[in-house]
């Protein structure tokens, strides 16, 4: 048996003997019946995990630990820091209430296999949508609440969902959007017409109903019986999560039933180091992929507190929010992106709304979603006192591929890594001819086949995109599409998107290195770095810096002194001679700043507004700002 005190030992048990150690894991999820075949890579790609078994997601993350004796526990907190409201569900109740919309859904004539799009807020309604899904079977597509129609559209005629689930509005800092008028110019839109549309009625907004198709949460849940929970085969599938694709077509990102909860199950404790009981806070939203695994399904598999949080990490009302929840719900560990402490930091740099709250129960502080910077980590550090963990995952692998994991073994934290590739996740880099190259040196990403469970087996009805996308260039492995590098001690670093490693003038530059270098000066809030086209060298580093709040010297000024930093860290080898100050970076809603989008702006080239784009508004200030360089002229 492998030292339970080792991370090595267990990574090289999961390597060496696969089949042992997610069998193991296996054990610790409830199972209506066993698996005949534990891994089937008959058609690798397209694995599937645990064939023959049967079991069901709502049941692992709801009944069990009511059957258990745990009913009384507090399951979710929602908090609205918009609203200034708060509740609670215990698993108990959460059981009540997920199998009364469970019971809605089937009166609608939804049953397994059928596809239900979620449209939601940050509300504990979504929660249950998403579990009643589960519950029968259904398979739940979530759709960020207040996507444009268009993009929702697509997404309608993708998956033909048989019911709508939609909120009447989502609450922005000093704003109401109205879900309803976007619902029904997007179902006027698509081919694919819903049976229905059960629409949960928030008291900021009423929704005009349309006769014969809308029907009231409220009222159906009080005309509703129960559903009990249906056994589903291990490689059912329970969600489809649309990410972007190269194409403009996004791709339906498929998750299995037994593979998920096993998984994710395992990362609770092994790499968030979390104990049933535990309060546990992912600051993200149920429309992405971070919000299924570790806002719904994770932390409820494994009998912890959920919190449901609605608003920002500023200007709800201010810097010190986080610290607020954390404080006054007793959070254990908090899982965000780096955005949103760069948004902290630039807000509040010397951390005085931190020191309003008593935080002592944080025990570390997970960052992802988009790489986190040296002194975006450090700050955290030096502020919050406990381990900052960056770790690297996608969508399409549901949970993380690299971290350090304070369950096993807390290893020494080195700045701008992620640390070691996780168990089950064999990782390697390779140049463009897929040769390995040396350790130090960039490239791309990849992960040996097959893949550990709770990762995607498939794209939703896109078997050959899916191979396409991420398994014919470099065969044999899954193209994870990030650049980076592997160190002598085997900790790996994410430097940037493969497209994002520029050529100036045949030097092969990470944005991500030299974005670390503008970051680290002290009056630099956020930077973003782009590759411009230029005529001599090909490509051309461009910086767009956001400074912190109170700085008061001259644009210039700073901007020479990065200019000089980057030189004196870099070389000249960067050419990095363009920089501008900008007050903000358009990012999507989930906080990852739209690099793409900026370099065809500062190219001049034709692009299409991103559908996940939090303020259309910035992509006009940026372009102004890029003009002054001479760019997107």
């Amino acid at each position: 048996m492998p030292d339970k005190n080792s991370f090595d030992s267990v990574y090289q048990h999961s390597i060496e003997q696969p089949e042992a150690f997610w069998e193991e894991a296996a054990e610790a999820i409830h199972w209506d019946r066993k698996w005949d075949q534990l891994i089937d890579d008959s058609d690798s790609p397209f694995t599937r995990w645990f064939v023959g078994g049967k079991t069901n997601v709502c049941f692992n993350a709801v009944d069990r630990h009511v059957e258990s004796g745990h009913g009384d526990q507090i399951a979710i907190i929602h908090d609205s820091a918009i609203t200034g409201s708060q509740s609670q569900l215990t698993f108990s109740e959460l059981k009540d209430r997920v199998s009364l919309f469970a019971g809605v859904l089937v009166q609608q004539g939804v049953g397994k296999g059928d596809r239900v799009i979620i449209y939601m807020p940050m509300v504990t309604e979504a929660v249950i949508a998403m579990l009643a899904c589960a519950r029968i079977g259904a398979v739940h597509s979530v759709v960020f609440g207040g996507f444009a129609s268009n993009e929702l559209a697509v997404r309608i005629d993708d998956c033909e969902p048989k019911v709508i689930v939609a909120a009447s509005c989502g609450l922005e800092p000093g704003r109401v959007i109205e879900y309803k008028p976007l619902l029904d110019k997007a179902i006027e839109l698509s081919r694919h017409r819903p049976d229905s549309c059960v629409i949960l009625q928030r008291p900021e907004c009423k929704a005009e109903m349309q006769a014969g198709r809308d029907i009231d949460w409220y009222d159906a849940v009080a005309q509703s019986t129960a559903a009990d929970c249906v056994s589903m085969d291990a490689t059912d599938p329970l969600y489809i999560l649309y990410t972007s694709g190269t194409t403009g077509q996004p791709k339906g990102v498929v998750r299995d039933t037994a593979g998920g909860i096993v998984a994710l199950n395992w990362t609770m404790k092994n790499i968030y180091n979390v104990n049933p009981g535990d309060v546990y806070w992912a600051a993200s939203d149920v429309g992405w992929v971070v919000g299924h695994s570790y806002i719904v399904y994770a932390p409820l598999f494994a009998r912890n507190t959920t919190i449901v949080f609605e608003g920002k990490p500023v200007g709800t009302p201010d810097p010190g929010t986080f610290w607020r929840v954390i404080s006054q719900h007793n959070v254990k560990v908090l899982f965000t992106a780096p955005t949103a402490f760069r948004a902290i930091k630039k807000e509040d740099p010397n951390g005085d709304y931190l020191k309003k709250y008593d935080t002592s129960c944080l025990q570390s502080l997970f960052l992802a979603g988009e790489r986190t910077d040296p002194d975006t980590l450090q700050w955290a550090t030096d502020h919050l006192g406990v381990p900052v963990i960056d770790h690297w995952w996608q969508t399409e692998t549901g949970w993380a591929i690299c971290s350090n994991c304070p369950g096993i073994e807390l290893l020494p934290i080195k700045q701008g890594s992620p640390t070691k590739p996780l168990p089950g996740w064999q990782m390697e880099v390779l140049d463009d001819e897929g040769k390995p190259v040396k350790r130090g040196d960039i490239g791309s990403l990849v992960a040996k086949l097959p893949l550990p469970p709770g990762t995607f087996p498939t794209l939703w009805n896109a078997r050959d995109r899916m191979f396409e996308s991420y398994f014919s260039r470099f065969p044999g492995y899954y193209e994870s599409g990030d650049a980076g590098f592997i160190d002598e001690e085997g900790y790996l670093y994410v430097m940037s998107r493969t497209d994002d490693v520029i050529n100036v003038a045949g030097h092969r530059l990470s944005t991500g290195a030299i974005e670390e270098v503008l970051a680290s000066h002290p009056d630099v809030a956020e930077c973003a770095v782009l590759g411009v086209n230029d005529d001599l060298k090909g490509e051309l580093p461009l910086g767009c810096l956001v400074l912190s709040s109170g700085v008061e010297r001259e644009d210039n000024e700073i901007i020479a002194e990065c200019i000089a930093l980057v030189r004196e860290k870099i070389g000249p080898v960067a050419a990095f001679k363009l920089a501008v100050v900008v007050n903000r970076l358009p990012k999507t809603r989930s906080g990852k700043i739209l690099r793409g989008t900026m370099k065809k702006i500062a190219d001049n080239v034709e692009w299409k507004m991103p559908a996940t784009i939090d303020d259309p508004v910035i992509l006009d200030e940026i372009t102004a700002s890029l003009k002054t360089l001479g760019y997107a002229s």
